[in-house]
């Protein structure tokens, strides 16, 4: 089983739409996937995901560990601010569905960006590590062959570009944990 147990996870006051109620593995998988959101991301937390989970939005398919760890500590590298405006559990099927509104400042060109998005979180029930994240700008992921194209490009792009941390010290090293 996947265990939070050690990955330090931040976002633990978890919201949800009325009616919705989530479990205890879910309320942990719900708040990993908001660290990571935050540029907040860990290997603690990473290993709450499958090795052969897939994470897609508009402008990446990252199938593997190997290409979707790199992506969430490119968020460091990119953004000198990330701050989460709302957040809403709006499901708590299987896909978890929740509403995500976050506001990003490119680093070194202070572009500012508010993102709002649709994001879903598949897990297996058995060993209740995450499968699957798509996080769907308003609502949406591309449906061309030509973006799609891009995007795995991408995926394969941003692990050479990033390094991922390969201890618990290093990862410590650059304020994760």
């Amino acid at each position: 089983m996947a265990s939070s147990e050690g990955a330090n996870i931040e976002n633990t006051n978890i919201k949800t739409a009325p009616g919705v109620t989530v479990d205890e593995t879910q309320k942990s998988l719900v708040g990993c996937v908001l660290d990571l959101f935050a540029g907040r991301p860990s290997l603690k937390k990473l290993q709450m995901w499958d090795d052969n989970a897939v994470f897609e939005d508009p402008i990446t398919i990252a199938a593997g560990r190997a290409k979707y760890e790199p992506q969430w500590y490119g968020l460091q590298t990119a953004f000198s601010e990330i701050e989460r405006l709302h957040h809403e559990v709006t499901s708590a099927g299987n896909p978890i569905e929740m509403d995500l509104k976050t506001r990003y400042v490119v680093k070194g060109i202070n572009k500012e960006q508010t993102i709002s998005s649709k994001i879903t979180i598949a897990y297996d029930k058995d060993t209740s590590k995450i499968t699957k994240v798509q996080d769907k700008w308003d609502g949406n992921l591309p449906d061309s062959s030509f973006k799609d194209a891009m995007r795995k490009l991408n995926s394969v792009t941003v692990p050479k570009i990033v390094s991922v941390p390969k201890t618990d010290e290093e990862d410590a090293k650059r304020g994760n944990q």
